[in-house]
């Protein structure tokens, strides 16, 4: 009988990471991983940035759902290069993943690659794909109490994206008890309101991205 220990698994999965974040290294360009439940606009968010960040940054998209590309067609539509991984029925992506979707990418033609995996607070975020960012997508319309219920996903991220402001009359959502139980977990986390939909605080979000991309640029030459 062979035990296969998680342990171990993750750390295969970390050596590959480190492989594809190298891979960006030499090519200049920054790896962002985009997170956060099913529905929470992740996808939302990333076509209004894109529209926010034309001409500040070259973009390109790795997309990951359980089934279909219809994510990707959106971000095609945008004129982005954009792979599609379809896990069937696998609910994260893995850093192996990643290093084959690379390879349909033109990395010279790019400065930044954003990861937008699978839609879970769980799993997601005990998995590495060589990137240099990461940040959560968290909807009003899921409910305050998931920073408090999801710890490592909060805790392994450098920023939360409230999304779905716009509708916070219609819920129960507290913004200041989500950045509360943010800021005990992870201090340093930055925190952003927005609404994908209407596209409120969503230049704050860009200038954010921008900075990062432009410090490791000149930290890297």
């Amino acid at each position: 009988m062979q035990v296969v220990v998680a342990k171990e698994i993750l750390k295969v999965n970390d050596t590959i990471a480190k492989e594809n974040m190298e891979v960006f290294d030499r090519n200049g360009v920054y790896g962002i991983n985009v997170l956060g439940s099913p529905g929470s606009g992740k996808t939302t968010l990333l076509e209004k940035l894109f529209v926010e960040l034309d001409g500040k940054i070259r973009p390109g998209v790795i997309e990951g759902d359980l089934e279909t590309s219809r994510d990707a067609e959106r971000i095609d539509k945008l004129g982005v290069p954009v792979v599609q991984i379809n896990t069937g029925g696998g609910c994260h992506l893995e850093a192996n993943m990643v290093q084959q979707a690379i390879t349909s990418l033109d990395l010279s033609a790019l400065n930044t690659v954003f990861v937008e995996n699978v839609g879970n607070l769980v799993c997601t975020s005990g998995y590495m794909l060589g990137e240099r960012l990461r940040f959560v997508v968290l909807s009003t319309t899921e409910g305050d109490d998931k920073v408090s219920k999801y710890p490592p996903m909060f805790q392994r991220t450098q920023a939360m994206v409230i999304n779905k402001v716009d509708l916070l009359e219609f819920t129960d959502f507290s913004v200041e008890r989500a950045i509360e139980d943010a800021r005990k977990l992870n201090p340093d986390i930055e925190v952003f309101t927005i609404s994908a939909r209407t596209g409120e605080g969503i230049p704050e979000l860009a200038k954010w991205i921008v900075g990062k991309v432009q410090a490791w640029q000149g930290e890297a030459s």
